[in-house]
């Protein structure tokens, strides 16, 4: 995309406040940075409480009996659906042509949707009904998603998009912190799930309303087809290898980071012999660990990031940090070190959170198709929470018939995921 001077900026606003399809600002627009991080953090936030706390504990009061198998199912199915929502809404939203802009409809009306799901989970008194629910969640949550990382290159130039995607970086552990906070007072699975949704729609609401949204004036002429549809997941990675290596090397880092980090409740249960209110207050203070390093380490990953001029000898420092943090988790001796393990994880994940949008960016295949092509990076951020809930339950029973144990296997096993990750990133040939 070209940089447009200040007056070629106006022209393109106009009036209405809405900018012009395929034009770039110099400057990154007031308010635009924060607002987008407010609205990752909603949306993190709502998801990732459930994730990595409320859902495991919803699960088991519903039938402990079965606990692992059924959180299995919710969340590896509610992935999935995930998986297909982030780059269909991304692709769609590319096609909008409503008088309020390309993105603000599916941020607003996903936001809106998910609230209601979440209040379903809450109130819910069978498995199914909660996986029924999760997955409008999922699917409506993801919407908003990409819908707003979508604006990224609409609203920022190439040169200050690792300091945006630093700061939107941050949204991720302080999403993850809050909802670990918020756990501890709230009395009640409904409260657990409809608060943090709650919070999300605000912080939608807020992002609309700061957002100067691009507009479709013209329909498309090309009819979205079913072939369209199915287009929207894939890509082709002969003709755009280096999209295709961004993808894998997110793929496997966030299979070690968000994919195995679902258990870690029940791993503080067997391990540590922790009570539920136990383990969601040592799971708040690792999260605060994590946090602090994650707060620290993003932003400037992402600054030195653009002040080099390089992205991938940053994702992959960050990716080794993340699998040390992995090891010393699986075999930690003691509480203490669990949460040392949280921080050295955090440190790498901010990082490479940061970075690794900055360097997705500029991957892109198709300017015309942003949405949609971030819409399938973002696979990789939930096609792993959708295996790995899937495959835990055989890795862990694999483990448990070692000297190891059930739970430290799979965290070894995340560890090796994430170091191939954090290898392929070299095969990225277009961005230093």
């Amino acid at each position: 995309m070209t940089e447009m001077s200040s007056a070629a900026n106006v022209a393109a606003v106009g009036t209405t406040g809405f900018k012009a399809p395929g034009t770039t600002p110099q400057k990154t627009p007031r308010g635009y940075t924060p607002a987008l991080a407010g609205v990752n953090f909603g949306v993190y936030l709502s998801l990732l409480t459930p994730v990595m706390v409320a859902m495991a504990f919803k699960i088991q009061h519903l039938d402990a009996a079965n606990a692992d198998a059924n959180l299995g199912l919710v969340l590896g199915v509610g992935a999935f659906f995930a998986l297909i929502c982030n780059p269909l809404v991304g692709r769609l939203s590319d096609r909008t042509t409503s008088r309020w802009g390309m993105r603000r409809p599916w941020i607003l009306g996903g936001a809106i949707v998910g609230l209601g799901g979440f209040a379903i989970i809450g109130a819910a008194t069978s498995v199914w009904v909660v996986l029924l629910a999760w997955c409008l969640v999922q699917g409506s949550m993801n919407a908003v998603l990409a819908a707003a990382n979508a604006t990224i290159p609409d609203q920022s130039p190439v040169a200050s998009r690792g300091k945006v995607s630093g700061v939107v970086g941050i949204a991720t552990p302080l999403g993850i912190l809050a909802g670990s906070f918020i756990v501890n007072f709230l009395p009640g699975d409904f409260e657990r799930f409809v608060v943090p949704g709650a919070i999300a729609t605000v912080l939608a609401v807020a992002f609309v309303l700061v957002l100067k949204d691009r507009r479709l004036e013209h329909k498309p002429a090309e009819k979205f087809t079913i072939g369209m549809f199915f287009g929207s997941f894939i890509f082709n990675p002969r003709k755009n290898p280096d999209f295709g290596w961004t993808w894998l090397t997110k793929f496997f880092v966030m299979f070690g980071y968000a994919g195995i980090a679902t258990y870690l409740p029940y791993f503080l249960q067997a391990k540590f012999a922790l009570g539920e209110q136990e383990a969601v207050t040592t799971i708040l203070f690792a999260n605060i660990a994590s946090t602090l390093a994650m707060v620290f380490s993003s932003p400037i990953a992402g600054i030195l990031s653009d002040k080099f001029g390089k992205r991938r000898p940053f994702v992959a420092i960050a990716g080794v940090v993340m699998v040390f943090g992995l090891v010393l988790l699986a075999i930690a001796p003691s509480i203490a070190v669990v949460i040392v393990a949280q921080a050295i994880i955090g440190f790498g994940a901010g990082s490479f959170l940061s970075v690794d949008l900055a360097l997705a960016t500029q991957v892109l295949p198709n300017p015309e198709d942003t949405a949609k092509d971030l819409g399938v990076l973002n696979m990789a951020n939930a096609l792993p929470q959708s295996i790995a809930p899937a495959i835990a339950p055989t890795i862990i029973a694999i483990g448990a018939a070692t000297p190891l144990g059930g739970y430290t296997t799979w965290y070894l096993f995340g560890a090796l995921v994430a170091l191939a990750g954090a290898v392929l990133v070299y095969r990225i040939k277009g961005v230093k």
